[in-house]
């Protein structure tokens, strides 16, 4: 017993803090031995990738901030022999040329009904986007069914609603580049997933054409498809009968980006597993009944990555339209640096990379978008 009872003394009675760690495993120090020197291959690059940017970034920084001029009223504001130092990005001539860059030839008076149907655009988006929204049923109405008849009247003319005609020829820049890229995305989804569907199906025809649609819009060029709809379509059209110069290649992106999205939907629904089917059809449930509410939400979820990516390919080839005359934002760019009011070495650069920011932060931000998205729906299959 007196063997026992003094083992006891060697029980501890109290909480005692738990040392902290070295210094080489947590903090800045760990994280860069951890991530960029944990081996000599991963050190040499760590290197090069440090060395590339200090080649690069300073450069860069310099002629599109330090050196660049943000003021002026035409040429001589970005001409080093009439400023008398080093001249960088002429962003003068951006703000000089914004508006055309946003409207293209839009009548001036007009232009508020660009600017209302951009904010439209913006309720509907954020309407479709915002997973929380109350009554997305109602916003889905209001994004495909509403909108469109909307930006319509706003943005051709309605006479009855003192809205004078405006042609399609006026419209360019920013409007454009937005209108067709919106028209592209919201037909895409929907036809891509009846294509999918098409492509699946027991009957042979349907599916005879689906493969025949995909397979043959997919083995040509965007711009083939755009060629074809500015100057064959209207051979298929009664005589007397025209289609507006822009609705052409309208017709042409959504049908390209459909034949695509079809394919991304067809490997979401390959991807779904027998069981889920079964159990579906266990439960008595019809094929459109099956494939609403069981099979397409699942198989989408896979495919966000897919789908996003080719949203993103869809809205940089929208610049594929200026081939067909067609004034997108990078057409208007063309159209502004030849102007000799603004004939500089650093013009056309300067318009070309605020082009660039524009489309990296549209396509960065559905990017950013859909990340949320999967992280979201992924929620609930974490362990």
């Amino acid at each position: 017993m007196n063997a026992a009872t003094e083992t006891l003394h060697f029980v501890r009675n109290e909480q005692v803090e738990a040392a902290p760690p070295p210094r080489l495993v947590r903090g800045p120090l760990a994280w860069m031995r951890e991530n960029l020197f944990s081996s000599i291959p991963n050190a040499l690059l760590t290197l090069a990738t440090i060395y590339l940017l200090y080649v690069i970034v300073p450069p860069v920084l310099r002629f599109f901030i330090l050196d660049a001029v943000w003021v002026g009223v035409d040429r001589d504001a970005c001409r080093a022999e009439t400023v008398g130092r080093p001249v960088g990005a002429c962003w003068a001539f951006v703000a000089d040329k914004i508006n055309y860059f946003i409207y293209g030839s839009y009548p001036i008076p007009e232009r508020w009904r660009v600017d209302v149907f951009f904010v439209l655009l913006a309720i509907g988006v954020a309407w479709m986007l915002w997973l929380n929204a109350p009554r997305r049923g109602l916003g889905a109405i209001y994004f495909f069914v509403v909108l469109p008849i909307l930006s319509v009247l706003l943005l051709a003319g309605f006479k009855p609603l003192s809205l004078p005609p405006v042609q399609t020829s006026l419209w360019g820049g920013v409007l454009v580049t937005i209108v067709v890229s919106a028209v592209g995305i919201v037909f895409s989804l929907p036809f891509g997933v009846l294509l999918a569907l098409g492509r699946r199906s027991k009957l042979p025809i349907v599916r005879l054409f689906s493969v025949v649609f995909i397979e043959f819009v997919r083995g040509v060029p965007l711009i083939t498809v755009l060629f074809m709809a500015n100057t064959m379509l209207p051979l298929f059209l009664s005589e007397g009968v025209t289609i507006d110069r822009l609705m052409r290649p309208l017709v042409g992106v959504a049908l390209f980006a459909s034949a695509y999205m079809a394919e991304v939907v067809r490997g979401g629904l390959q991807a779904m597993p027998k069981g889920q089917y079964e159990g579906a059809m266990a439960l008595g449930l019809s094929y459109p009944r099956m494939m609403y509410f069981i099979i397409l939400p699942q198989a989408l979820r896979i495919v966000i990555p897919g789908i996003v990516n080719t949203f993103i390919g869809l809205f940089k080839d929208t610049t594929l339209v200026a081939i067909v005359g067609i004034f997108d934002l990078i057409r208007t760019i063309e159209a502004s640096r030849v102007d000799p009011n603004w004939a500089t070495p650093t013009t056309s650069l300067t318009g070309y990379a605020f082009a660039a920011v524009f489309y990296f932060l549209c396509c960065w931000g559905m990017s950013r978008y859909s990340l949320g998205v999967e992280r979201r729906l992924a929620a609930g299959q974490k362990r």
